[in-house]
C-alpha cells in the first residue's frame, strides 16, 4: 500500500508541477491557444492573468507538498493535507469544465480528484507516516 501511495503522490506531483509551470510562466494568450491542440486551457481566455499565476503557484506548492515533506521527514502530515487541498482545487476545475460543457476534461479532473482522495485517505488512515 505504501508503494501505491508513493506512486499516486508522484503522479499527482508531476502533473501539478507541469501544470503549475505552464500557468506560472507561459503567457496567457499561449495557454488559451493550447486549447486548439486538445489541452484543457480554453477556460484561460476568461481568466485574469493574476488568477492564472495564483493557480500556477498553488500547483507548484502542491507538487512540493505531495513529495517533499515525506521524503525529507519534515512534517509528513502535509502530504495528505496537500492531497485534500488538491481535491478542493479539482472541485473548482470540475465546476469550471461543467459550466463550459467540456465533459472530457470533467472526467479527467474527477480522476485526478479520486487519486488525491486515495492519497489523503491512505496517508491519514491506511498507511500514515509515523516518526
Amino acid at each position: 500500500m505504501n508503494l501505491a501511495l508513493w506512486i499516486a503522490a508522484g503522479f499527482l506531483a508531476v502533473l501539478a508541477l507541469s501544470s503549475g509551470i505552464q500557468k506560472t510562466f507561459v503567457p496567457k494568450d499561449k495557454l488559451a491557444a493550447f486549447h486548439q491542440r486538445a489541452l484543457a486551457y480554453g477556460w484561460t481566455a476568461d481568466a485574469s492573468v493574476g488568477f492564472l499565476k495564483t493557480l500556477g503557484v498553488l500547483e507548484l506548492l502542491a507538487a512540493a507538498g505531495l513529495i517533499l515533506p515525506a521524503a525529507l521527514g519534515i512534517a509528513p502530515v502535509l502530504v495528505p493535507v496537500t492531497a485534500v487541498c488538491w481535491i478542493l482545487l479539482m472541485v473548482g476545475a470540475v465546476i469550471t469544465h461543467v459550466r463550459r460543457g467540456e465533459s472530457v476534461f470533467v472526467l479527467v479532473c474527477v480522476i485526478y480528484l479520486a487519486v488525491a482522495a486515495f492519497i489523503a485517505w491512505g496517508r491519514f488512515v491506511l498507511e500514515p507516516f509515523t516518526g
